[in-house]
């Protein structure tokens, strides 16, 4: 996997698209409020599962470079959603992964991909780079994730182990994944696949993701440059 990309890719990813590779269908309500009820909790937490494959083989987490500049879009998110950015240091950074809680996340990350509908910030909002919780059921690849992150910790998952992540992908556009940190090592919920990969095995440029210790944003791989994520 690469682990580098010229300065020229880089200032060409600042403003991309972020389309899912096989385009989910709408849930029945047509819209994810991003709210797990009692009967759903149980299901996942207590259900035989039939997402999920074998749990990943340990594998040394993505290494972490200096600070970075935050993505504008989840800038003006945590100002409207300033929970959903809050860091708690009491809470665990890495968490161990279960047969449970492989199959939880495994069912949050393709049921969310399901439920919304790609659309791109500009058709969707006609804002360039918009970051928000699909609660219309529509949305791009940040939304997908923070939507995943939220009903995650709502199951009981810390928010601190789970890091919105900025990366190139594989046609070198700035995509936006959610970063799971655990002692097997950091897995991504994608919305360009249902399968939960180990970082290593995406293919992608690891770019930046939220810290761990405050409300910032730290590097990765030396890579910087990406200003968007934009749009399906």
């Amino acid at each position: 996997m690469p682990t580098t990309a010229s300065a020229s890719v880089i200032v060409a990813a600042a403003f991309v698209s972020c389309i899912a590779l096989a385009s989910p269908t709408v849930g029945e309500s047509g819209r994810t409020a991003g709210l797990v009820d009692d009967g759903q909790r149980q299901r996942l937490l207590a259900g035989p599962g039939d997402r999920a494959g074998a749990m990943p083989v340990a594998y040394s987490p993505v290494a972490a470079g200096g600070s970075a500049r935050p993505i504008a879009g989840w800038v003006r998110f945590c100002r409207t959603y300033v929970d959903e950015c809050r860091v708690d240091p009491a809470e665990r950074d890495v968490v161990r992964l279960t047969p449970a809680l492989w199959r939880v996340v495994n069912e949050v990350n393709a049921g969310v991909n399901a439920a919304i509908r790609p659309l791109t910030d500009v058709e969707h909002w006609g804002e360039l780079d918009r970051w928000d919780l699909a609660e219309d059921g529509k949305g791009d690849c940040e939304d997908y994730q923070l939507l995943k992150r939220r009903k995650l910790v709502m199951l009981g998952i810390p928010r601190r182990a789970m890091v919105m992540t900025v990366v190139l992908d594989e046609r070198n556009d700035g995509h936006a994944v959610l970063m799971l940190r655990t002692d097997r090592g950091d897995l991504i919920l994608d919305n360009k696949r249902d399968e939960i990969l180990s970082w290593h095995r995406t293919g992608y440029v690891y770019v930046k993701r939220e810290s761990q210790t405050d409300a910032s944003w730290v590097s990765l791989n030396h890579v910087s440059g990406v200003g968007a994520t934009a749009s399906r």
